[in-house]
């Protein structure tokens, strides 16, 4: 069997959790394979909102397993919250919930220097959800690390305390109090307690050598999907650096992130917006800093799921899809959110850049690093609704055209079309 794989091919926040609730009947294994609580996964069951961050999407469904791999990064207590929030509705993720031993922590330090190095940045900050996620990707290319395996270690808290004073030695280099400075509002030492009393829930959680399990599952004929958290152009080495995320987000991060062989790789599904979106500082070629930007934001209920931030809109850009498609070999389009265009009477579709009077047709590390100017092609909007609709064939004939244009552009089919944000609401091809 192979690994299939999910991810995002824009700036994140593309639905792709509501993808994989979807898809998740077919798999008997869903595995995160990057990322941290940074990641805000949203899926609608039954009219009941759900927001994950660290645990997979696939957990709604008992009978499926789900992994948190070894590519991942956790806040024990932000993952106790979680946990907490699906006990209380009515979901048991005991039952179907393993974890790495090879997945790092971040510590509250971690979350101290993530607030410390932003602020020091000033006007020139990243626009990092303070979670951590960059100080503990460090310490684990710097070797540092805490990982899940060592909480079941009699030295883990003499591990924890080395570590700690490391972080508190160079917040002291920033002129950083931990002791004033809040985490979600609430002091250092709360926090930490907090943290340790996750710690304790977490050792009774299996703990697992993920790359075995899952490779063992392969030879026995299993199927796993992978689920990539944030999105293509916030990959570390490919994004528009520095304003990206600390991991890697793409199609080569899930071999490193799950511990599979390249030759195990599957289809790719890649998620976009049928309109881009962005969270926090950075290039965004086809923003709209006007009332047309401010409609997809309300409409399309553009706030942050991790930190409620609204989001940059703007239209969609097809050389950077072209980009992501490239690099992450998908195999299967999915188009979200065509709903939230019903009321355009036409709409705008970059399909170039001009760069210092000249035309360009690629996203290169000049058109990430300088200003660009996006060039437009303009089709007709369908003006209708979409409730109810549950066959492609009876899309507006103007959607299809626009989905068509997406398509011959990006030499790949839309396999899969969102209408809206619950699971029913989702045409397959």
């Amino acid at each position: 069997m192979k690994v299939d794989v999910l991810l995002g091919l824009q700036w994140g926040d593309e639905g792709k959790g509501k993808i994989v609730d979807v898809l998740t009947p077919q798999y008997d294994i869903i595995a995160r394979f990057q990322g941290g609580p940074n990641a805000g996964h949203t899926l609608q069951i039954e009219g009941d909102k759900h927001v994950l961050h660290t645990i997979p999407s696939g957990i709604f469904h008992p009978e499926k397993v789900n992994i948190i791999g070894n590519g991942v990064i956790a806040d024990p207590y932000i993952l106790s919250q979680e946990l907490a929030k699906l006990v209380a509705k009515g979901v048991n993720p005991r039952v179907n919930l393993l974890i790495s031993k090879r997945a790092h922590l971040i510590l509250p330090t971690h979350r101290m220097l993530d607030a410390a190095y932003e602020q020091a940045m000033g006007a020139g900050k990243i626009g990092s959800t303070l979670k951590g996620i960059g100080p503990c990707y460090t310490d684990k290319t710097a070797r540092y690390g805490i990982r899940f395996g060592d909480i079941l270690a009699p030295d883990f808290r003499e591990k924890y305390d080395k570590l700690k004073q490391r972080h508190l030695s160079i917040l002291a280099s920033y002129d950083f109090d931990h002791n004033i400075q809040l985490i979600d509002k609430v002091r250092f030492s709360d926090y930490e307690q907090h943290w340790f009393d996750a710690i304790e829930e977490l050792r009774t959680f299996p703990l697992i050598d993920s790359e075995l399990y899952i490779n063992r599952a392969l030879a026995e004929g299993k199927s796993v999907l992978a689920e990539g958290a944030q999105g293509s152009l916030l990959d570390v080495d490919f994004g528009s650096y520095p304003y990206v995320t600390s991991s890697n987000t793409i199609t080569a991060g899930v071999c490193s992130g799950l511990g599979i062989p390249p030759s195990a790789i599957g289809k790719v599904y890649g998620v976009f917006k049928a309109y881009c979106t962005r969270v926090g500082s950075g290039p965004f070629p086809t923003e709209l800093n006007d009332e047309t930007g401010e409609w997809l934001r309300d409409n399309g209920k553009e706030f942050g799921s991790t930190t409620g931030r609204p989001r940059r809109c703007g239209w969609l850009d097809l050389p950077a899809l072209r980009y992501a498609i490239m690099l992450n070999g998908v195999t299967d389009l999915v188009m979200m959110k065509a709903d939230v265009m019903n009321d355009f009477d036409s709409i705008n579709i970059c399909t170039g850049y001009e760069v210092s009077g000249k035309t360009v047709q690629d996203l290169t590390y000049e058109t990430l690093s300088n200003p660009v100017n996006p060039i437009y092609e303009s089709l007709p909007g369908w003006e209708q609704s979409l409730n109810g609709i549950v066959d492609y064939n009876q899309l507006p004939a103007k959607l299809k055209q626009y989905t068509d244009f997406i398509e011959k552009d990006a030499g790949l089919p839309v396999k899969i079309l969102s209408t809206g944000p619950g699971r029913e609401e989702t045409i397959r091809r």
